[in-house]
């Protein structure tokens, strides 16, 4: 069932522009370098991972990866955040 949407010529109200804020497309291709490493695995972690991706319809290996990859960034986030308090520290303790 479609509705007819009648438009007016009525004022539209106070209206603002707003800075263009989208990436650009190329900026959306996912290039990231990838390195093949051979690694042992436990045979219910890797049965967990094949029926997860089974489930959601995409690959195991790939789940891993992205896994792997959010734990190294989170804890890299951290690190840096945390050195930067240290380093702050360190600079008022010597001001002081």
């Amino acid at each position: 069932m479609s509705v007819n949407v009648k438009y007016t010529n009525e004022p539209l109200g106070n209206l603002k522009v707003v800075p263009d804020f989208l990436p650009r497309p190329e900026d959306l291709v996912f290039q990231d370098e990838g390195v093949k490493v051979t690694i042992a695995l436990s045979k219910r972690s890797v049965e967990f991972f094949k029926g997860e991706a089974q489930k959601h319809r995409t690959q195991y290996q790939r789940m891993i990866r992205r896994l792997l990859d959010a734990y190294a960034e989170h804890h890299t986030r951290r690190r840096t955040a945390r050195t930067t308090r240290m380093r702050s520290k360190v600079v008022r303790r010597g001001a002081a």
